[in-house]
């Protein structure tokens, strides 16, 4: 490495570009807006203007809101856990190996439905009364995490 091979970091230097500052600058006179129009003029529209039309994002209507505090709770069905073997342990990695969901998210939880038939120890994060009552009932574990 020699002196004249020293280059600055990439991404450490600004474009020293100065729009608008004379012809010697590549870039003076009208300061690449082209001549005359709306947009050739100081306080060019907004994006989205419509040129007094009433915008699109005011057209439409509002819908609900987003609660900041909601949690996203994965459900599965009892009758899902029917194709684990018998006396096995179900946990959220099983279930995502097994393709019965995809992602955690912010817990699962068990419902009730469907035919089950197994004793297995299944270990989420909450369940509804019927599915803890139907694992329970056949000798299996509903464990909270």
């Amino acid at each position: 490495m020699e002196l004249s091979n020293l280059r600055p970091a990439k991404g450490s230097k600004h474009n020293d570009f100065r729009r608008g500052r004379g012809h010697g600058s590549g870039n003076g006179k009208t300061a690449g807006k082209g001549h005359k129009g709306q947009k050739a003029r100081s306080g060019a529209p907004r994006i989205g203007f419509e040129g007094g039309q009433m915008p699109l994002y005011r057209r439409i209507p509002k819908r609900g809101f987003t609660n900041i505090n909601s949690k996203d709770i994965v459900a599965i069905k009892l009758g899902d856990l029917e194709r684990f073997e018998d006396g096995s342990t179900v946990d959220v990695n099983t279930l995502i190996e097994a393709g019965i969901i995809k992602k955690r998210r912010d817990g699962v939880k068990v419902l009730g439905n469907g035919k089950f038939t197994k004793k297995l120890n299944v270990k989420v994060d909450a369940y509804s009364a019927s599915a803890k009552e139907k694992i329970e009932a056949l000798g299996g574990t509903a464990e909270v995490m």
